[in-house]
């Protein structure tokens, strides 16, 4: 037998924002496929033109292009299957769909949108509160499995608007293997007869996405689990339009959950918890609603990525930070966990942590320079980077350089000088004094400079060093805070460290 090629593919609808359990549905498809030396597809599913949002399309590819997860085909790329939007590929779904019209598996359904309302409520009961159109209702509903041949050939002829249904049978076991949950069975009875051609021509999911993954020859389908409900409609297409030996393996993909358990994270969970959802920034060109992403938070995007293979997968250790190459290496479904996996943002914020620390601060510089120009402050990449070097380790995301370094930005405008007040004298007073007369004669500003003249001339006048640290620190940045005071003054620079002196005394004489 041969041994197909490996082909993965991502199909998401342009409709908002990237969950990152869409996300993390990308990350598992891509590492699979660079395992197996595969393909790994992006195809854009825009068959439902109600639900497009422009810039969908775009902002998609470029969340993927951030994660690193680049696909090898897809439609800002091209590939030998294109086109890779649904939209384009209109016109070939619907011979599938008279082929199983055809070959009885499918029928032509007349039904206007008022009778279908009509037989919802007729049918509505307290344990049926939404009735389907099934194998039962479809007898007395207006279709061509209810009507007369001839009937069905004149409302065809007259152009009258309908849809194609797949004819689901009435009891029959349809299963499958999942790669990760195992054997799953389904009872045909329980499922309705989905529409698969939509009265403008354009497929629905169920069709687009059999005939898609068979004309892309897609190997493995991995999605989430709540597509879990539509395999016995997927199978029998499979089957009814005779590919069942090309059907993809399947696997679907628990879902992650709020951080309590309790359901599907959402974004109004993120929007009522305080933390982001989407991979990156998205502005609903429809609503005008903006919602943070986690790159514009100040997250990493390789911190980003590790944290969602380890959202309902680990390697069977105790290792949890791994390089994307690391993860092509060791990732396999066997190891994707059955049950939901609950978001942590903690978490998450502690492997933003990890790879700030290891993260070149040159590279740092560069993603927190917007954030200076956001609020006003002028300041080199050179300067900057130093500064992340010197608090990185007391930050989780790239934009709290600010929160723990706005001191090396602007000169404190208030002092907290109650913890030293007690002990200032007038000798401390000198001392400062002083010692801004001996900085302005240093030629060399550099730390051990500055710290050596600060302790020779502290033990001249007999003062314990580290009386005079305290005050000099918070001369520096206002308060009790920051890294080792010297490395501040020799990040300032001469200039900047006697006049914060200078300013700073009245404060301590109040």
């Amino acid at each position: 037998m041969e041994h197909k090629k490996v082909r993965v593919r991502f199909a998401p609808s342009p409709t908002g924002g990237l969950h990152l359990g869409g996300v993390r549905t990308v990350l598992f498809n891509y590492l699979f496929a660079r395992q197996h030396k595969g393909d790994f597809v992006l195809r854009i599913e825009d068959t439902d033109q109600t639900r497009y949002v422009a810039g969908a399309e775009e902002y998609i590819i470029e969340c993927l292009r951030w994660c690193g997860l680049e696909a090898d085909e897809g439609p800002h790329k091209g590939g030998p299957y294109a086109p890779y939007r649904q939209s384009e590929r209109k016109e070939m779904y619907r011979q599938y769909a008279e082929q199983l019209v055809k070959n009885g598996y499918a029928y032509y359904a007349f039904d206007t949108p008022e009778e279908l309302e009509e037989m919802r409520s007729r049918l509505k009961t307290e344990e049926h509160p939404s009735p389907q159109y099934n194998h039962i209702v479809r007898q007395q509903m207006r279709n061509s499995l209810s009507l007369p041949a001839e009937e069905t050939e004149k409302l065809l002829a007259a152009g009258t608007p309908h849809v194609i249904r797949i004819k689901m049978p009435a009891s029959e076991e349809v299963s499958f293997t999942d790669m990760i949950r195992g054997e799953v069975q389904f009872n045909t009875g329980t499922v309705d007869d989905k529409v698969l051609l939509k009265a403008d021509g354009m497929p629905t999911y169920h069709l687009a996405v059999v005939v898609d993954d068979y004309l892309m020859k897609i190997t493995h389908a991995f999605r989430g689990e709540e597509w879990l409900p539509s395999a016995p409609v997927h199978i029998l297409l499979w089957r009814y339009l005779g590919w069942e030996a090309d059907m993809p393996q399947w696997a679907h993909l628990p879902l992650i959950l709020r951080p309590d358990g309790n359901g599907k994270l959402s974004k109004r969970d993120g929007d009522r918890l305080g933390f982001p959802v989407y991979a990156m920034n998205w502005l609903d060109p429809r609503s005008n609603e903006f919602t943070r992403g986690f790159r514009e938070m100040g997250y990493l995007p390789e911190a980003f990525v590790n944290m969602l293979a380890m959202l309902g997968w680990n390697d069977g250790t105790e290792q949890e930070l791994f390089t994307l190459d690391e993860l092509v290496e060791k990732f396999s479904m066997e190891r994707v966990h059955h049950a939901g996996a609950k978001f942590n943002i903690e978490k998450a914020n502690w492997f933003n942590h990890q790879y700030i620390l290891k993260a070149d601060n040159q590279r740092l510089a560069a993603l927190f320079m917007p954030v200076l120009k956001e609020k006003g402050v002028q300041a080199s990449e050179e300067y900057v980077a130093t500064i992340a070097g010197l608090v990185k380790e007391r930050c989780n995301l790239v934009n709290e350089i600010w929160d723990h370094g706005f001191f090396f930005f602007r000169q404190p405008e208030t002092y907290d000088t109650a913890a030293v007040k007690p002990k200032w004298s007038e000798v401390k007073r000198q001392f400062f004094l002083d010692w801004a007369s001996v900085l302005e004669t240093l030629s060399d500003f550099s730390l051990s400079a500055v710290e050596e003249s600060f302790k020779q001339l502290a033990t001249s006048m007999n003062i314990k060093v580290g009386e005079l640290q305290l005050p000099f620190r918070i001369m520096l940045c206002g308060g009790k805070f920051g890294p080792p005071v010297f490395n501040i003054a020799e990040t300032l620079g001469k200039h900047e460290t006697i006049a914060r002196i200078m300013k700073a005394l009245p404060a301590f004489d109040a």
